[in-house]
């Protein structure tokens, strides 16, 4: 399904709620320029929807290496930088946690979920220090939410990367598409080959499916991703061909 680019507006917004990022980095020296640079044809797609302000609802699918959390999170940074939002908000499935209670988990709710968003923190410690990092989160510019504790929230000039969403259930998904608020888009990414739910159960794949129906979506866009466009390790892509996942 193709999104419909009706209203294209490729200037970035700048909001006056924006925080002004500077009081709260420790080391403001590393401020590495945020260079989003596509590999392949579906990448270039996928940041042509990150691009585009029109799509609220960005649905990133495939396999492993193919940059759909790494892009998400390049995006995310550099909207962050230039003043487009004031917050990064990420989420995911605490796949292995029962009903993702984290009560057993020491630390706060940030340190419990750090196991499950450590890959987008890789992506942000190219651009920030650890203690930087550190200090937005103490200042709420970055939030870690899990996913249970999102209900009820509407998140607004925020960006909002979900992460690993084929172990959410359908109800789930419905949930965090209804969390965004005024300025704000969402990323969902995901494999549904690298599941444990089963299709009945599976969120991402039931809202892929119904938005495939729906034919008519303003402000929601799909990419998916196949085996051919794996950009990491050749082996990523050969370990998956040896289970025949792609």
């Amino acid at each position: 399904m193709q999104h419909k680019r009706k209203h294209r507006n490729n200037n970035q917004p700048s909001f006056s709620t924006v925080t002004n990022l500077e009081p709260f980095l420790k080391n403001p020296d590393k401020k590495r320029r945020v260079e989003i640079i596509p590999r392949n044809l579906n990448q270039e797609r996928y940041l042509d929807l990150l691009l585009d302000q029109s799509c609220s609802i960005i649905i990133a699918t495939g396999p492993a290496g193919t940059g759909k959390t790494l892009l998400a999170m390049q995006s995310a940074i550099q909207a962050l930088k230039t003043g487009t939002i004031g917050k990064i908000v990420v989420t995911r499935p605490a796949v292995g946690v029962e009903n993702e209670k984290h009560g057993f988990l020491p630390g706060d709710l940030t340190r419990k979920m750090e196991p499950w968003v450590k890959p987008l923190f890789d992506v942000l410690h190219d651009y920030y220090t650890p203690r930087d990092t550190l200090s937005m989160l103490e200042n709420e510019i970055i939030e870690i939410c899990p996913l249970a504790f999102m209900r009820g929230r509407t998140f607004k000039n925020s960006l909002i990367i979900a992460d690993e969403m084929q172990n959410a259930t359908p109800n789930q998904m419905k949930m965090l598409l209804t969390r965004i608020g005024e300025n704000s888009r969402i990323i969902v990414t995901g494999d549904v080959k690298q599941t444990d739910r089963k299709e009945g159960d599976n969120g991402l794949l039931d809202f892929n499916n119904l938005v495939t129906r729906f034919r008519d979506s303003d402000h929601v866009g799909v990419i998916e991703f196949t085996g051919n466009d794996i950009e990491r390790h050749p082996a990523v892509e050969e370990v998956l061909r040896i289970y025949g996942d792609i």
